[in-house]
């Protein structure tokens, strides 16, 4: 036997539905927004103040199949994930000047796939720190673009910057060293005065309060070795060069460079510090990387 269902009944069953269904949507929602205990996602990737230039967003979160993201939906992340945002340039003797005009003074120049650290947008100038000083690069007709790097744990930023606000000065053979290897100053140090050695030593004792020693190849004695395949940001990593490629042992060794990641390293070789990519002839001279911090 059916029994009719008055609608006042059916009109109570049917909004019980709705608010059911209601309920469910917005649990669905808050988790889709990140409403989780225990797991976050940071998106700003910005130093304090800093804001991203206009219509630019930090890359989306990256699935476990290896699919992109959007921001506005996140997933969950056992560790937060945390980028930096960079300037790189797009052509080759990209001028970096003292003030964000064509008249401000030239302080150096950067090569195509170069970079330089992103401090904000100025009547379309991209601001920058170069040799220690304010520095600006013209962001129009696609002469420099903004790019995204997942940040390491602190210690490695604190290196990192340090080591971006060195950018642009001069290379120097056998320039004096910050410490003796012990912490012990070098009163004879000049700032801005750098080789390839003298510059990890210098920012991983300015950054991290990591003692380095004298050279490459009493340095890459130092630290804990990591395999390529574990290579992270702010490992350290040792190369042979033209002059000592025929040598053997500690050496052989002639170079060394910090991995910032997406095979770029921040060093300073022959010209002046830089970041730029790994070239195929530099990895052919890899040795060995090791982590400090």
């Amino acid at each position: 036997m059916i029994k009719k269902i008055s609608k006042l009944t059916m009109i109570m069953l049917v909004m019980g539905a709705i608010l059911a269904g209601s309920a469910v949507a917005c649990q669905s929602q808050r988790q889709q927004e990140g409403a989780f205990d225990g797991w976050g996602v940071d998106w700003s990737g910005y130093r304090p103040d800093v804001k991203p230039p206009s219509g630019q967003q930090p890359p989306g979160n990256q699935a476990p199949s290896g699919e992109t993201v959007p921001p506005n939906e996140v997933i969950p992340s056992t560790n937060p994930v945390t980028y930096t945002a960079m300037i790189k340039s797009e052509t080759n003797n990209l001028n970096v000047r003292s003030a964000p005009s064509v008249n401000g003074r030239v302080l150096g120049s950067l090569d195509k796939g170069d970079m330089v650290r992103f401090e904000g947008e100025q009547n379309g100038w991209y601001k920058t720190v170069y040799k220690q000083k304010p520095a600006y690069i013209y962001a129009g007709n696609n002469y420099a673009n903004i790019v995204y790097m997942k940040q390491g744990n602190d210690k490695v930023e604190s290196v990192i910057a340090v080591g971006e606000e060195l950018l642009g000065y001069p290379y120097v053979w056998g320039s004096q060293r910050y410490h003796w290897g012990n912490g012990a100053l070098n009163t004879n140090f000049v700032q801005g005065q750098y080789d390839c050695s003298a510059l990890m030593q210098y920012i991983f004792y300015k950054g991290a309060g990591t003692l380095m020693e004298l050279n490459t190849r009493t340095q890459v004695l130092q630290g804990e070795k990591v395999e390529l395949a574990d290579l992270q940001r702010g490992d350290v990593m040792f190369f042979t060069n033209d002059g000592r490629a025929g040598y053997s042992g500690v050496e052989r060794v002639g170079h060394v460079a910090l991995y910032l990641g997406d095979n770029y390293i921040l060093h300073t070789a022959s010209d002046h510090a830089v970041i730029e990519e790994i070239s195929a002839k530099r990895w052919s001279y890899f040795i060995v990387a090791k982590r400090f911090v």
